[in-house]
């Protein structure tokens, strides 16, 4: 299962980000998505988890819970939505 992390503070790593989901099951992949012309985070990142179960206990504890001082926000990745980029005019 993916989940989203929103909140993140600018200054959280993968390697945090995974060490506090890890207390809740195995990790598959940590990932803190950035800009891609600065590098800086945006804010966000996602978890995968190969056991549902463990996922939604994830989910459960996080949400709320403070991360190198900010409130994240956590739940179920929704899928990807197909569009256009902000702007395009068809």
């Amino acid at each position: 299962m993916k989940i989203y992390v929103g909140n993140l503070s600018f200054d959280t790593s993968e390697a945090a980000l995974r060490d506090a989901f890890g207390e809740y099951g195995e990790i598959e992949e940590a990932v803190i998505i950035t800009d891609r012309e600065t590098g800086r985070s945006r804010g966000f990142g996602f978890i995968t988890m190969p056991d549902d179960a463990q996922a939604k206990a994830a989910i459960e504890a996080m949400n709320g819970q403070a991360l190198d001082g900010r409130t994240l926000n956590v739940n179920e990745a929704r899928p990807k939505t197909a569009g256009g980029r902000k702007g395009e005019r068809w």
